[in-house]
């Protein structure tokens, strides 16, 4: 038996009698009594009532291990996303050299103050969290409707984004749901031109951009894609939204797909880029991205691990081929989910994307408590960011309109479909 006061989101339990295990994603109320919700090793959900604040013939598992399709794995790609974004923020506008003088000679290793606080996220992030919390009103509306395009949801949620920059849309945009309520969400961390001028002249959902950037706002942002169906097409689409060039686009969905394989597939990182390679390298607006990502992989397979002048040599990151293939450089050479994010914001360039990149690697590969605990107490919004991962496992399981226990009018409330 156990207080449920001291079981968290991602908790893992285990029951004594039959030694079922579940990770803890969700919580409700039916009238008066409480449950969580977790889902087992297979995916299936399970609904665990409460009694008197006790959970009775269940314990807290000290087992760290994670099962291949382990929700925890959803939370270290958002978490250690956000950490590597959070780290390169403090180095992102500074050369190598520079980088050297204020850190020392290996570079930033801890976090840094940046935009007032260490440890603070950037427009990465939040448009990140901004997509995830697309994805999950897109679930919700294809249950309530019957027909839904996420993109187009998505594309919403990012008109929200750009109302938290302050910045007028040119359509009316929804301010309902529960992540633009969060304060600290509505302040400016360097957003991207390119993304705020797209943006705030999109006349419609679901408008491509009218633009040829192939800049890496796309591509950084779209990592919760692969855990919803379509990734490739979906995470294309939404960057298209604010990247009118193919390599802006298409590198998005590449990523996305990279990602996705990993966790459906349970496949290594240089064998996911490899299929995803196979499957859509050939088309047509590619060639750029697959070139680096081939090369990359090259070197890797020879043993060739990032530098900040072999990093150089890609590319800064500022486009979205190069900031994808310096992520997955780093995260195919990392010896750790540290080592990994650490090599990834060196270099002189755009640090904080190339770290958010290869930490979504890294935290869907490794999981949550692979993170650096001294990167986890100064990281902004990791509440929020728990919060989403969590959603992103429990909103699509349990979601049914004609569900007559509150739950999923709870969950419209902050994910509303209409």
């Amino acid at each position: 038996m156990i207080q449920a006061t001291n079981v968290k989101l991602f908790e893992r339990l285990v029951h004594q009698e039959s030694g079922m295990t579940l990770r803890i994603v969700g919580t409700d109320r039916e009238g008066p009594r409480s449950f969580f919700w977790g889902q087992d090793a297979a995916g299936r959900s399970h609904r665990i009532p409460m009694k008197d604040g006790t959970l009775a013939d269940w314990v807290i598992d000290v087992d760290t291990r994670l099962s291949p399709r382990d929700p925890a794995r959803v939370l270290g790609c958002l978490l250690a996303g956000a950490a590597g974004d959070a780290l390169g923020a403090a180095v992102e506008f500074m050369d190598w050299p520079a980088i050297q003088r204020q850190f020392g000679p290996h570079g930033i290793r801890a976090m840094s103050a940046a935009y007032g606080r260490r440890g603070a996220i950037t427009d990465d992030t939040q448009m990140m969290l901004f997509t995830a919390e697309g994805l999950l009103r897109a679930v919700v509306r294809s249950e309530a409707r019957g027909i839904c395009n996420s993109a187009s949801v998505v594309h919403h949620a990012l008109l929200r984004w750009l109302v938290t920059q302050e910045y007028d849309a040119a359509i009316e945009v929804g301010r309902d749901g529960w992540l633009i309520g969060v304060s600290q969400l509505w302040s400016r961390r360097a957003p991207g031109n390119t993304c705020l001028s797209a943006l705030s002249q999109s006349a419609g959902y679901g408008q491509l951009a009218n633009n040829d950037s192939k800049g890496c706002g796309g591509v950084m942002r779209v990592a919760a894609c692969a855990f919803f169906s379509s990734a490739f097409e979906v995470a294309s689409e939404t960057a298209h939204y604010s990247h009118g060039h193919p390599t802006g686009y298409l590198a998005a969905g590449l990523f996305a797909d990279i990602l996705q394989r990993i966790w459906l597939h349970q496949l290594p990182l240089d064998e996911a880029c490899a299929g995803a390679l196979e499957e859509h390298g050939g088309k047509r607006g590619m060639e750029d991205t697959r070139r680096l990502v081939e090369y990359v992989m090259r070197l890797h397979r020879q043993g060739v691990r990032p530098t900040p002048d072999g990093i150089a040599e890609l590319g800064g990151g500022w486009v979205a081929d190069e900031a994808l293939a310096i992520g997955l450089w780093c995260a195919l050479c990392a010896e750790s989910l540290e080592d990994g994010v650490v090599m990834a914001v060196n270099h002189s360039g755009d640090s904080d994307s190339t770290g958010l990149i290869a930490g979504n690697l890294l935290g869907l590969i490794h999981g949550p408590q692979a993170v650096p605990r001294h990167w986890l107490e100064d990281l902004e919004l990791r509440d929020v960011i728990t919060q989403l991962a969590a959603d992103i496992s429990f909103v699509p399981a349990v979601y049914d309109v004609d569900d007559s226990t509150g739950v999923s009018t709870d969950i419209w409330v902050r994910y509303p479909g209409w």
